[in-house]
């Protein structure tokens, strides 16, 4: 028998940082589109408006003052939290200031979130949820009851991204006045000049790398499980696993060219998925033994934060490494042995 448990450090693998995220964006993405044609327009909006939403309590008000922003005023802290922060996840946005009361937030095309010709299965009310998840909750949470943001365009409808901006009223605002929407008004020319930057010496690339990869990990880290929540374990399960199997399988060549190729065989499909773990901080072992590979882990950063979930979340996000198997090696077993939410002292995958 030997064992791999530490020949490659994630702290140094900015491969395998690429392939984590490659994946984790492509399940967000191919998730949503499974609720939207199996679940219907409605459901699909609901988890997306408690993802956004979950999201947004945890990281803004953390968020802005990270970025250095939690002393400007707050349609401005709002719009350039949004841009700074997209911006280091790989997002293309853009900002435009036009006062302190007013300040534009816009994700020009192709969308982050909606990569490629998904875009074609996303309905107008599941883009809508996202706003109403977090840009509509900035001026709650911020305790200014005045602030509220205006959806100028959307680009799931057709206009040339999706725009908007925060604005302070004169007036505390009901709750269904936080989101609004004005087709008619456009975002003025985005003036790169003008526009805030991150400091080079706080963000360095390695920083950046790791950020990216978190980035998507958190809104798979919300998403599933609230999936679940709307849904139901065995619906929610269902849809979830099955979104997951089949991004599995078809990220999988991408994933094998990024990390620099995948050997045949249950062995080099086990020395990636073990790599792939450490990518994301886990700290997984590999053990060889003849025909057959072991990989144990006794962390779950994904799932780290959240509260007691239910099994169906593992059984779902699990069907990503069945999928990837599948790709592979169709004729590989893999079996899951071990489970830390069932009591066992680990997670344990066999590969033969």
């Amino acid at each position: 028998m030997t064992s791999a448990g530490s020949a490659v450090r994630p702290a140094a693998d900015a491969a395998a940082y690429r392939a984590v995220e490659h994946v984790y964006h492509s399940y967000l993405t191919g998730l949503i589109l499974m609720l939207a044609s199996r679940a219907g327009a409605a459901r699909a909006a609901e988890v997306v408006f408690r993802t956004f939403r979950r999201q947004q309590l945890a990281r803004f008000l953390p968020g802005l003052k990270k970025l250095g922003l939690d002393q400007l005023p707050h349609a401005v802290a709002c719009a350039q939290y949004h841009y700074l922060s997209n911006q280091v996840g790989g997002v293309k946005v853009e900002y435009v200031y036009e006062s302190d009361r007013k300040a534009w937030v816009r994700y020009p095309p192709p969308r982050w979130i909606w990569s490629g010709t998904a875009i074609c299965g996303i309905p107008s009310e599941v883009s809508r949820a996202m706003l109403r998840g977090w840009h509509a909750n900035n001026g709650v949470v911020l305790g200014n009851p005045r602030l509220g943001f205006v959806c100028t365009g959307q680009t799931v409808d057709g206009q040339p991204g999706l725009e908007g901006y925060y604005k302070e009223w004169d007036h505390d605002l009901a709750p269904e006045e936080r989101l609004q929407f004005s087709p008619g008004e456009r975002c003025p020319p985005f003036q790169a000049d003008l526009a805030p930057r991150l400091p080079g010496n706080t963000w360095p690339e390695e920083r950046l790398q790791k950020v990216l990869r978190n980035y998507a990990m958190e809104y798979v880290t919300s998403i599933v499980p609230e999936t679940i929540r709307v849904l139901g374990p065995e619906e929610g399960g269902h849809l979830a696993g099955a979104a997951a199997r089949l991004v599995g399988m078809h990220t999988f060549d991408e994933v094998a060219a990024l990390l620099g190729g995948v050997e045949a065989g249950a062995a080099g499909f086990a020395k990636a998925f073990a790599r792939l773990a450490r990518g994301q901080d886990d700290d997984a072992e590999l053990q060889l033994e003849g025909s057959t590979a072991t990989v144990r882990q006794t962390s779950w950063r994904l799932m780290a934060e959240r509260e007691t979930l239910s099994p169906e979340v593992f059984d779902a996000w699990n069907e990503l490494w069945v999928g990837a198997a599948l790709a592979h090696d169709r004729f590989m077993r893999v079996e899951v042995t071990q489970r830390r939410d069932r009591g066992d002292a680990h997670w344990a995958w066999k590969f033969g």
